[in-house]
């Protein structure tokens, strides 16, 4: 009976992985929407983006288990800057990417690291992909630049802001690489505490270079940075993290692309933004896309 709960135990939590996955993409699609409605230079809304999260990580980390959440010593401390590195820089570079190129180029350059995290995970991480995968992963792609062709086209473009574009995508990928490695040792508390504290060291000397204001207007500009710092960041981006410990990398990924679609559809809600026909069936794509990568990608496991 024991053996049989465990089981029953193991297999929902896969499912609660998926779960997890499912809202941390909402919640981080919200993103746009909080940088939007800032009164703050980009870097700034960045470094607040990770400061705020602070304290709540720091609790998170605290509550976690001590089995996987405690640095044993200085030198183990070391992978932990990773993350907030490879982090720091994608949103370093995807800010000057949408200042120095067309705001398609910018959103649907980045949108490639699924592809990146999917040959990396198959070549280096053993992850077995079965042909749908491939499909699906096409067909999320091809959807995401079917949305951004249809919201401001493709033609216009700067060459320095599109390889920023690239970097930014490297960048991301690098970030869920090690996340996905550094969660069979580290619980997902830790990791966000320790990449959200590197990161806003490093985007607060930013911010300062490019002369930066740090302080929203009023109550309302602070309101927005702690949604987009617990909400969407420490929200959002935790769930994905703990979802990463149980889920295959390249899945993980490929279901990232919904971001693109949920933000579309938030600014349609929110901000008023229109929803043209192409854009609706760029997101009908990507659903497409993501329940094929589905079906392609390694069973889920811990």
């Amino acid at each position: 009976m024991q053996r049989l709960i465990l089981r029953r135990g193991q297999a929902t939590r896969p499912q609660l992985a998926l779960l997890a996955l499912v809202i941390g993409v909402c919640a981080i699609a919200f993103s746009p929407i909080w940088v939007r409605l800032s009164d703050l230079g980009p870097n700034a809304v960045a470094f607040w983006r990770l400061a705020l999260a602070l304290p709540l990580l720091w609790g998170w980390s605290r509550a976690a288990a001590p089995a996987v959440s405690a640095p044993r010593s200085a030198r183990s401390l070391l992978p932990l800057l990773v993350p907030g590195l490879f982090f720091a820089s994608d949103l370093f570079f995807w800010h000057w990417a949408i200042r120095l190129t067309s705001v398609a180029n910018a959103t649907f350059l980045p949108n490639l690291a699924p592809l990146l995290v999917s040959l990396i995970a198959w070549r280096w991480m053993g992850e077995r992909l079965q042909p749908v995968f491939a499909f699906g992963l096409a067909a999320a792609v091809a959807g995401v630049a079917l949305m951004v062709r249809a919201s401001a086209g493709l033609g216009e473009s700067n060459v320095f802001g599109d390889l920023l574009g690239l970097i930014t995508a490297f960048s991301y990928t690098g970030y869920l690489i090690t996340l996905k490695r550094l969660r069979a040792h580290y619980g997902a508390g830790v990791l966000m505490l320790a990449s959200a504290l590197v990161g806003s060291v490093l985007l607060a000397g930013v911010t300062l270079l490019m002369g930066e204001s740090f302080w929203p207007a009023g109550m309302t500009g602070w309101l927005v940075l702690f949604g987009l710092a617990w909400f969407s960041h420490s929200g959002g981006q935790g769930l994905i993290a703990y979802a990463l410990a149980h889920l295959p990398a390249s899945f993980s990924s490929v279901m990232l692309l919904m971001q693109p679609v949920l933000a579309a559809l938030f600014a349609w809600v929110l901000l008023g933004e229109a929803v043209g026909l192409w854009q609706g069936l760029g997101g009908g794509l990507v659903i497409l896309g993501v329940a094929l990568a589905r079906r392609g990608s390694d069973p889920p496991g811990d």
